[in-house]
């Protein structure tokens, strides 16, 4: 069981996908994002009641990872059954080895009702619970850390973090506006930053695990995006040094996805978008990945995962 999961991002792509693969695992995803997840009930705020500024179609793009909404559940049970059955615990996890921690939603035998179909009352199809989700701008510290500690003292802990939020600004370093340009950075990287460092109590509490997503633009740089490769490399760094801070306290994860069919791509200029032949990964087959790291017995980290496409042009 995998309990308590904080997932940025959590309205769209990666995200979302990363959501229901949680719930289908038994976890209680708890969400923070630029806009509420679309089937979920009227959220919170973390800005003290106001709606985030910047809030439609293009703030939505924002806090999605990099692509598509949520597909068909065949997909999603595709996607997340070789590594998770509903209901049941990843390979290796040792059933009830994490029995007893109370920090985090795990408990006892490690069972929060959860069953196929359903997760604690939960919708498996990308549904939240109301009052596991908070709308919030990453960008802002404050945001950021008050929608964390509101999330985990309202579901009395965190097992786990998951940083799928992400934007991007594509268009050469002249050209792109100071302010956007800084944003990416404040989002994708600080934004991560503030979120883990927020959950550092509930998750060392717990001996709970961390999962951040950076990219393979991170390890592998390309002309006009200066930004997102930048925060991305960022994240690369921050996270194999949090590994090293936290070994043995809590277990930390460095995602490397490549392109995946998600909205992301929605408000780029057109040469910025993908071609309609683009090999592009499902959210959903990278979300499994998400769930098998989060599910390993204490003691056992998987330290990286690169999850791209078989012929992704910016790996290796």
């Amino acid at each position: 069981m995998i309990g308590n999961i904080l997932v940025t991002g959590g309205a769209s792509g990666l995200g979302r996908a990363t959501v229901t693969a949680v719930a289908r695992a038994g976890g209680r995803p708890l969400v923070i994002d630029v806009t509420a997840p679309p089937d979920a009930a009227e959220p919170a705020y973390a800005t003290h009641g106001r709606a985030p500024a910047g809030r439609g179609r293009a703030a939505r793009a924002e806090h999605a990872s990099r692509d598509g909404a949520l597909t068909a559940e065949a997909g999603m049970r595709e996607a997340v059954d070789p590594l998770v059955k509903p209901g049941g615990t990843a390979p290796g996890s040792g059933n009830g080895h994490r029995g007893g921690l109370t920090d985090g939603g795990l408990t006892g035998g490690g069972d929060r009702g959860g069953g196929a179909g359903r997760a604690g009352g939960r919708d498996l199809m990308g549904g939240v619970a109301p009052g596991d989700h908070v709308v919030a701008d990453l960008a802002d510290r404050e945001q950021a850390e008050r929608a964390v500690r509101e999330l985990a003292e309202r579901a009395g802990g965190l097992y786990g973090v998951v940083t799928a939020a992400g934007i991007d600004r594509c268009g050469p370093l002249e050209k792109v506006g100071a302010d956007e340009w800084e944003r990416v950075i404040h989002v994708n990287l600080l934004g991560t930053v503030s979120v883990i460092r927020a959950a550092l109590p509930y998750l060392t509490r717990s001996g709970g695990r961390v999962v951040t997503v950076a990219s393979t633009l991170g390890l592998r740089s390309v002309s006009d995006a200066t930004a997102y490769c930048a925060a991305k490399a960022g994240v690369v760094g921050f996270t194999r040094a949090l590994a090293a801070e936290l070994a043995g306290r809590v277990g930390v994860t460095l995602l490397v996805p490549g392109g995946m069919r998600t909205p992301f791509f929605d408000d780029r200029d057109d040469q910025y978008k993908p071609g309609p032949d683009a090999d592009l990964n499902s959210p959903e087959d990278v979300a499994a990945t998400v769930v098998f790291a989060l599910g390993m017995p204490r003691g056992c980290e998987v330290r990286e995962l690169v999850v791209c496409p078989a012929r992704e042009t910016s790996w290796p």
